[in-house]
């Protein structure tokens, strides 16, 4: 029968964009010395850790199917793993308003897979100009400007294409998490997040710095980016594409640079301007349009 996006969807929909709109100023603080491939392979070893603890702690043991574990690696590679290399590299070497426009393609991304691999993701008129939408609310608030950075040197197309698989992976990843046997949240976030651990921490560890070098306000961020963006958000991921299906999760990534915007103000004392605002009140019809309709159908 059909069923549409209910309250509790948008809750879980919204505390994701807090968490992880934030996790942009926890990060800041992490990368003050720790470098991206740390602070990336500490808080998914924190998230894992936690999670794993968490669910032994409940009760609850951890799949013994093979065929499950081969989905939780499937994620963890393409939800994780991948992007995490391809945007750090990426961004090495662009603008953050360049990247930020860069990632909002993927809601787009979501949307086109879901409606071919997803059972009742179809796209309509409402969603697609929700979405399209939702990605102009985005250029709006990141700045015009940003989008004159696309293209240029060999080199720095090259980077661009990097961040733009980084996105096109992270829509993968919804589709298949859309697709993947059903599961308790809980565990199946857990045995993502130690495969992606097993993944990212080896490469880290051989490529860190001395532990000396590292200052405590980085080591407490990280802290906290693997308690509630990565464990927390994970189990709430997994229960919004249970629930209401991965293009209405999609939705996430355009309110996000707003909350990363004004968590900036808030901390850093930056100041958004009139474009944030005129992002904002675009983002927000993008919501309106792309949300209550395109709840997922069984």
């Amino acid at each position: 029968m059909p069923r549409g996006v209910t309250g509790r969807d948008w809750l879980g929909l919204s505390l994701l964009c807090v968490m992880w709109g934030t996790a942009f100023t926890f990060t800041r603080a992490a990368v003050a010395s720790v470098p991206p491939i740390g602070v990336a392979a500490g808080r998914v070893a924190v998230g894992a850790l936690v999670l794993v603890v968490a669910v032994r702690g409940l009760g609850l043991r951890l799949p013994s199917s093979p065929r499950l574990w081969v989905w939780f690696g499937a994620v963890g590679i393409v939800g994780n793993a991948l992007p995490f290399f391809l945007i750090s590299w990426g961004q090495e070497r662009l603008s953050s308003g360049l990247a930020g426009i860069l990632m909002a393609v993927n809601p787009l991304a979501t949307l086109l897979l879901a409606h071919r691999f997803v059972e009742g993701e179809r796209i309509h008129a409402r969603r697609a100009w929700g979405f399209g939408l939702g990605f102009a609310g985005v250029v709006v608030l990141i700045g015009p400007e940003a989008l004159a950075e696309i293209g240029g040197k060999p080199s720095e197309v090259v980077r661009q294409i990097a961040v733009l698989a980084g996105a096109c992976c992270y829509a993968v990843a919804s589709v298949l998490m859309g697709r993947m046997p059903a599961t308790d949240a809980r565990l199946a976030a857990a045995g993502v997040l130690a495969v992606t651990s097993l993944l990212v921490v080896p490469v880290a560890v051989a490529a860190g710095r001395p532990l000396a070098e590292v200052e405590p306000l980085s080591v407490a961020a990280v802290v906290w980016l693997g308690l509630v963006p990565t464990a927390l958000a994970t189990i709430l991921y997994f229960r919004v594409i249970a629930s209401a299906g991965p293009t209405f999760l999609s939705l996430v990534n355009y309110p996000m640079p707003v909350v990363a915007v004004l968590a900036g103000a808030l901390v850093y004392g930056e100041r958004p301007g009139l474009s944030a605002l005129a992002g904002l009140a675009l983002v927000l019809g993008a919501l309106a349009l792309a949300g209550p309709g395109g709840g997922r159908r069984t």
